[in-house]
């Protein structure tokens, strides 16, 4: 049996590195990039500007650069620049093959998890990486799924040696999967959605589990240790956030109430009825990662553009939101939710902040990242056009805290080498 392990590994390593390059190395040289149309991601737009970094941070941004002050000067003329995408909420690195049971990470058994680190799990070999790092996403959160309390989310960069030295934000919030108020069982027939009889006791079960957490928090005795209960103190301390997946507008508000009862910082995933609950999002300071504006209605009494006009109305009432995705390789498609939103009467402007700025005040690292301003990472990127317009989003060049990142991938690879194919044989 070893012996077919050690083949095994001999065999499939070459296949899994070949064509994977090297993290980008610290900046060692100053950077000016000039003539370009800066995106600040802040509300803010400069035409023909100049954007300088060293050591990683921004130092300039501004009209004119002194391009003496520079090693390096990048003419960016036509071309637009900025601040580096944020994906929230995915399976980046967890999962690479969705039907091969072997390269899927992202869930635990059992229902409560709540010590599970989905960090630890996280690949920076995975060949989907690239493919989304090359539309700009440059940022993002790994999360588990699975079960009532699934485990803990971080942020990392898409450019690293190993999960270590892609830590951006560690450990940041707790992943909650409220229950749904319909269940799906899928037959030859094909789906059936039938009401969740379970719905009322999987919510004591829930808050049961959470009241000993508090009560365990609270505790004075601090002879024995519990693993699941050490994990769920920071979101009573608030140094870590709840992140409530749920759905339908009775699920939101019966998990928002619930989350509230408790003092939770929370953040609300999916969503695509949160716009009937916008009261009660505002009066509990609830942030929305909104997943897929590019989808069907989920009523048949909906509007068919429900879902492509949701970050407007969340927008119009006042609400924090930011764009996501289902899945993984999906996520090279998340600065394109934003686009089909403008078109849907969202501003411009609050569409790129939601791929930005909003996403990382969300996640808390918009002390750092999300906009293009003095003192921040140099973690940006530049494109031929539009970001959110998948006619002109062509990034080509992209920098990750100061360092250029390759931007090659395996389709861009397996596009070469067709492309090849095919006009020898002209």
């Amino acid at each position: 049996m070893k012996f077919f392990l050690i083949l095994f590994n001999c065999l499939t390593i070459p296949i899994l590195l070949f064509g994977q390059s090297a993290p980008a190395p610290a900046q060692m040289a100053s950077v000016l990039i000039i003539n370009a149309k800066i995106h600040t991601g802040a509300g803010k737009v400069i035409d023909k500007g100049a954007i300088g970094f060293e050591k990683g941070k921004i130092v300039f941004i501004g009209e004119f650069g002194d391009k003496n002050k520079f090693n390096t000067v990048i003419d960016a003329e036509n071309k637009h620049v900025y601040p580096g995408l944020i994906a929230p909420n995915t399976r980046l690195g967890l999962v690479e093959i969705d039907a091969i049971r072997p390269t899927r990470d992202f869930a635990e058994t059992g229902e409560f998890n709540p010590s599970v680190r989905s960090l630890i799990a996280y690949n920076t070999d995975s060949k989907i990486l690239p493919t989304i790092r090359s539309n700009g996403v440059l940022l993002i959160q790994i999360a588990p799924t699975g079960g009532r309390i699934s485990g803990q989310s971080s942020v990392v960069e898409m450019d690293a040696w190993n999960w270590e030295d892609a830590a951006y934000r560690v450990d940041d919030g707790i992943h909650i999967q409220f229950p749904d108020l319909m269940t799906q069982q899928f037959t030859e027939l094909g789906r059936r959605v039938s009401k969740n009889e379970q719905y009322a006791k999987q919510i004591v079960e829930l808050d049961g589990f959470l009241a000993e957490a508090q009560a365990y928090y609270n505790r004075t005795d601090a002879s024995s240790k519990n693993l699941k209960f050490e994990a769920m103190k920071g979101l009573f301390d608030k140094s870590k956030t709840v992140y409530l997946h749920a759905d339908k507008a009775r699920e939101i508000t019966e998990g928002v109430t619930l989350m509230a009862k408790y003092g939770f910082k929370t953040v609300l995933v999916d969503g695509s009825e949160a716009y009937m609950v916008t009261d009660l999002l505002k009066k509990q300071a609830v942030s929305v990662i909104l997943t897929q504006t590019q989808a069907l209605p989920d009523r048949e009494d909906d509007d068919i553009d429900q879902k492509f006009k949701n970050a407007t109305l969340l927008q119009k009432a006042g609400i924090l939101f930011c764009f996501s995705m289902d899945g993984n390789y999906q996520q090279r498609n998340l600065p394109f939710q934003a686009g089909q939103a403008v078109g849907f009467g969202l501003d411009k402007h609050a569409a790129l902040s939601g791929l930005t700025l909003n996403a990382a005040k969300i996640l808390g690292i918009d002390a750092t990242v999300g906009s293009l301003e003095l003192g921040k990472d140099a973690t940006l990127l530049i494109s031929e056009g539009d970001i959110m317009d998948m006619r002109t989003s062509v990034v080509v060049r992209a920098f990750i805290r100061g360092r250029e990142i390759d931007l090659d991938d395996k389709q861009k690879e397996l596009y070469r080498k067709f492309k090849t194919k095919y006009e020898t044989q002209k």
